[in-house]
């Protein structure tokens, strides 16, 4: 009996040891994106902010409770104030963000696609780059009045440059080996921008529209403090001089949703439009 157990090991131990050892690979990539991840962050400071507020942690004077927060909005909304000075907000964005838009988009392309362009263009964008765009708030209401013109002047600016740096920049990173493929193959200067340059300056621009409609609500919030009758931050000044915070917090918080829903739109743009790279984000 023990010479069967014997040889039954024996023949095991060769059959076990040519078994081949599976190696388990290891997870590097962040995983499958979590639904509504992006909420997730401002919903844990909401909770935080009231159960602050609720323990008497915070200054209602300061820091009104959420609550008190949500009917001061409630009564600004019924009376009419809110609903008007959002929309004028958003006019005065759009047009700001529209014209920048447009702007950033032709200069990258004329700088990024000729060498004529580049000498005449990119300095002069870097150097505007360098000078800060609020400061240049006087020197425009010297040329443009103090009315809404200089407003979305100044927004324009704000967007157009992060559109145009990182577009800029995608088209310079194109590889020249695409641009000798398509010289090769004989394709018009039409067709050369159509199948590689917008393809190839694609991110870098998502990136820059990214920035740049951020920039635009940044932009707004100061220049609206400005000689102006309407606007969330025309409300939040006026806010400030009588004291209440409560109106202050209303006005920061719908620049924030504002803000939070504008890029996530560009990002669920920019996951269809790319949706044939395949990048850790997807």
């Amino acid at each position: 009996m023990s010479a069967v157990s014997t040889t039954t090991t024996a023949v095991a131990a060769p059959a076990a040891a040519e078994l081949p050892q599976v190696h388990r690979r290891r997870r590097l990539s962040p995983g499958r994106r979590l639904p509504a991840a992006r909420l997730a962050g401002p919903l844990l400071v909401l909770v935080l902010w009231a159960a602050a507020s609720a323990a008497g942690a915070l200054d209602p004077g300061a820091i009104p409770a959420p609550w008190t927060v949500l009917r001061t909005a409630g009564h600004l909304w019924t009376d009419g104030t809110l609903p008007t000075d959002v929309l004028t907000s958003l006019r005065r964005a759009a047009y700001g963000f529209a014209i920048g838009l447009t702007a950033g988009v032709l200069l990258a392309l004329v700088s990024g696609l000729s060498r004529a362009g580049e000498a005449l263009i990119d300095g002069t964008v870097q150097l505007n780059r360098a000078i800060p765009t609020l400061g240049l708030i006087p020197l425009f209401i010297l040329w443009l009045g103090i009315g809404e013109t200089f407003k979305i002047a100044i927004i324009a600016i704000v967007v157009y440059i992060p559109i145009y740096l990182n577009t800029h920049a995608a088209l310079s990173g194109i590889d020249t080996r695409f641009v000798e493929l398509a010289e090769v193959q004989g394709l018009s200067r039409f067709a050369f921008v159509r199948r590689v340059v917008i393809p190839g300056a694609l991110p870098g621009f998502f990136v820059g529209l990214r920035l740049g409609v951020t920039g635009s609500w940044l932009g707004l919030v100061v220049l609206e403090q400005i000689n102006a009758t309407s606007g969330l931050g025309y409300l939040m000044f006026q806010a400030q001089n009588y004291g209440q915070s409560d109106v202050i917090l209303v006005g920061l918080l719908i620049y924030g949703v504002f803000g939070l829903i504008s890029d996530s739109v560009v990002r669920l743009v920019e996951r269809r439009v790319l949706s044939w790279r395949r990048t850790l984000s997807n």
